[in-house]
C-alpha cells in the first residue's frame, strides 16, 4: 500500500493559497502511508519526465483536515518517490480547522 487511501476529489472547503503563499509554508518530511490523495488519475508522461517540477513547486502540497493529509498538488513526486522505494515526501503542509 503506498497511499492511505485514494480518493478523487478536496473533501476539504477551498483554501484560496496562491504559490508564493505555499512558498512561505516551509516543508517537512510526511510519510507516504499517510496520504489521502485528490486525484484518481495519473498522466504517465508527468510521471517519467525527469523535470517534471520546473515550473512549479519543488514540494508537494498537502493539506491537514479533520485528522487526514490530503496530497492536493504533488502525485506524481509522490509516486516516483514510491518507486524509489522511499517512505517519506518532502512536502509544504497547509493545517486548515
Amino acid at each position: 500500500m503506498i497511499f492511505k487511501r485514494v480518493g478523487d476529489h478536496r473533501p476539504y472547503p477551498d483554501h484560496g493559497y496562491t504559490q508564493k503563499q505555499w512558498g512561505a509554508i516551509p516543508p517537512h518530511q510526511v510519510r507516504l502511508a499517510d496520504l489521502v490523495t485528490t486525484k484518481r488519475t495519473l498522466d504517465l508522461d508527468t510521471l517519467l519526465e525527469e523535470d517534471s517540477t520546473f515550473y512549479g513547486d519543488l514540494f508537494a502540497h498537502v493539506v491537514a483536515y479533520r485528522g487526514e493529509l490530503y496530497l492536493e498538488e504533488g502525485l506524481h513526486r509522490a509516486l516516483r518517490a514510491a518507486l524509489q522505494q522511499r517512505l517519506t515526501l518532502h512536502a509544504r503542509v497547509l493545517e486548515l480547522n
